[in-house]
Order: structure tokens, then sequence, then C-alpha cells
């Protein structure tokens, strides 16, 4: 139904009192609008814009529909009380049929300064299901029929995933608990190795474990989509030659348009689209840039798009854009200072895999600053370069939604 959701005012855990049942901190509002962005299509354009988002699913496969704290600085004691806000009202407008949430395990400190544990993600995941079992636009999805009821009723079918799977540690168990509490997709490694395999920020790259292998196997067996938007090449490569369903790259983009670490070569990318996965493409800042233009925007976002349509066929690319309602540069300031001043261990490795820092980013995304404007952007750009309606459902939520069927 594009904008015209069911959306009924429901404010997240609006059933508690602030500074009485929970910590509270000054959040950022949903949009300013000095960052807010509209890709500019004519009178007609726009209309056939807004007719796409009604009439085709909307699948968004990686964000964080969440609230930051107005200070970036606060972000962290923020997330350390496990309570994080869906932003459901600038959710209603943004044009999503179904939204892949990443939770905040990796920041979600509450037993541990290193985040990923275990009893922490339970407690994150947890606090989200009691605030959306008290409202009635959101729909915890758990199936592909949920994401086609929302679209069709005016809802939001959220569907709760997590970026790596740390917090199973060696017990291939938990992610039958995980699959029961209703998370349906998850990341093998972070940007660390883990017991499941290389994360793509290590020196050596050793690929999936045996117990990854176990990992994915079980994964398969339940009915979660594998993940590997953070691991190393070669973990990437194994899972997806040890994965009987096809996997996806939640949020990512390509190396050959991009040379950084975080984007993944041609290599991976031809054998995930031929063992029908699909990668949706990110748009956080720092990443989907372009040799030409390193500082990513709508423009060099569309890029690596077009791209990975070019290599990998139509049918293999989404969006999953990794934004945030919130300074998302000021978050990544945030984890730095915390590591390099809390005592947390982490060093500088000589010949390591090193990104370029942060003072190179832009501030946001122009046209892809929060979730709210992201896919719709995208299909304005699509309107106005001439895609068809059937090529842009596709890449919005088309080629997902296929994928979902084959996995779930």
């Amino acid at each position: 139904m594009g904008s015209k959701k069911k959306y009924n005012g429901y404010q997240a855990y609006q059933y508690l009192t602030p500074g009485k049942d929970y910590k509270a901190f000054k959040l950022r509002k949903a949009i300013k609008r000095d960052w807010s962005y509209k890709v500019p299509v004519s009178g007609s354009e726009e209309e056939r814009v807004q007719e796409i988002l009604e009439k085709y699913i909307v699948i968004d496969l990686h964000n964080h529909p969440v609230f930051m704290t107005e200070d970036y600085s606060q972000c962290l004691n923020h997330n350390s009380e496990g309570r994080e806000f869906m932003a459901y009202e600038a959710l209603s407008i943004s044009g999503i049929d179904a939204v892949f949430d990443n939770l905040m395990n990796g920041a979600v400190t509450i037993t541990s300064k290193h985040g990923w544990k275990w009893t922490d993600t339970i407690h994150d995941l947890g606090q989200r299901l009691c605030d959306i079992a008290h409202q009635d636009f959101v729909i915890h999805c758990k199936k592909v029929d949920d994401i086609i009821l929302a679209h069709q009723t005016g809802k939001l079918a959220w569907v709760p995933v997590l970026e790596s799977s740390s917090c199973i540690e060696n017990e291939v168990d938990r992610i039958d608990v995980l699959y029961g509490l209703g998370i349906r997709s998850m990341g093998l490694a972070y940007s660390e190795s883990n017991m499941l395999g290389s994360g793509l920020g290590e020196l050596r790259d050793g690929g999936l474990t045996d117990f990854g292998y176990d990992a994915v196997v079980r994964m398969n067996k339940v009915g979660m989509l594998v993940d590997v938007s953070h691991t190393s090449d070669q973990t990437a490569l194994d899972a997806i030659d040890a994965s009987k369903k096809p996997i996806v790259i939640s949020h990512a983009g390509a190396q050959s348009v991009m040379p950084i670490i975080r984007m993944f070569p041609d290599e991976v990318l031809k054998a995930l689209s031929e063992k029908g996965g699909v990668i949706g493409i990110e748009a956080a800042p720092g990443t989907t840039g372009t040799t030409k233009q390193p500082k990513n925007d709508i423009e060099t976002y569309m890029a690596h798009v077009e791209y990975c349509i070019k290599l990998m066929g139509l049918n293999h690319v989404g969006c999953g854009p990794d934004t945030i309602y919130g300074d998302h540069v000021g978050y990544y300031r945030a984890l730095e200072e915390a590591l390099t001043t809390a005592g947390l261990g982490h060093y500088s490795r000589p010949g390591g895999k090193v990104d370029e820092g942060l003072n190179t980013l832009p501030r946001y995304v122009k046209g892809l600053e929060n979730p709210t404007e992201a896919l719709q952007n995208v299909t304005r750009w699509m309107v106005k370069h001439g895609y068809s309606d059937s090529e842009i459902a596709k890449i919005i939520g088309g080629n997902a939604l296929e994928l979902l069927k084959k996995v779930w």
C-alpha cells in the first residue's frame, strides 16, 4: 500500500514512564529537514513512483529502523540499556512493506564491553518483541505470507535478524532457539572472526570452519537465511558452496566499483548469483562510493546497483541500505572512541586491513540518509533513468521475496 499505511500513532514503549521505568535519553527526530532529500523528478514521474510503491512489495534487506541519541556520544550508553526505540511513524511513510531489522547486538553491552553476548542478544530481542506486542501496525514477520499480508493491509512486516552468529558460541542448538524466538536471518560473522569463520577484517582469511559448516547446515534445516555480508571472501565462498539453499549478502557492494575491503570481489558476487542468491546494496557512509567519487551518495549507490545487475543479472540484486534515524558517522566515532579509550584491547595490526579514517566520510549519504527516504529515492532514480516498472519492482523487493520463498 505504499505510503498509505494504517498507522494509529503508537510510539515506542508508550506504555512505560520515561525516567521511572527506564533511563531516558534525548533521541534524534525521525527526519531532519536539512538532511532529508528527494531525487528530483517531474510531477508525472512522482505519480509513477507512488504507483510503483503501492502496487509492488517493497523489502528492505538490511536496516536499523530505530532512533539514535541526539548526542552521538551518548549512543553507546543508550545501547547498553538494551531498549531500542523503533521509529513507527517514520516507517509508516517509508513505502516499505518489510524491513529486516538488524537490532544492535554488537553494541548492546549490558554484560560485556565487547557485545555479541547470548544474554544481551536475547535481552535486546525480548525488549523489542515486548514493544511490538503492544501495538497493531507492525507484524512480527515469521513467514512470506506475513509480508504479503502487510502489503495488502497497510501494515509493516518486521523481520528481526542478527548481523553475526557470535552469540551462539559453539552451540548449534542456539540456532533453533533463535528461530523459535523469530530470528529469520543471521550473519555468520561480523568483521572480526568467530567460531564459524573469518571476518572481513582479518589479515589471514581462514574461511568457514567445521563448526561454521555445521551452523549453515542447521540454518538450512530450520529455514533461516544465511547472510555473509561481513565475512571474509573465502568464508563467503565456502558458505555459498555449503548451503543447499540460496544465501544473501544483505548489505555490501562491488569491490570493482569501490576497492575497499567492505565490498566483495566479482568472484564472490558471481558465485552468489549462480547459486540463486541476492545482494542488497548498502548505503552506509564510507561504503558504496566509486573510484572517481569515494564519498557515496544516491548516484554512487546506484552505480553499484547497475554494476551488480550487469555482473549478476537483474534477478539477483536488491536493496539493504543499512541506515538509521541518527548520525551514522557519529555512531562510528563513538565506537572508535570506545575501542581506543576504554581499554578494550583493539590495536592496529601491522599489515592489517584498514579502511580510510572517519574524517573522510560524508556526514550522511545524500538521498539515503534514513530508512524513510532510501527505497523511495531508489525508485525515483530508476524511474528517472528509464527502468520499467517490472525491473524496478525486482530491485526494491521482488528479488528478495523470491529468495525468501526458497529459504523460509
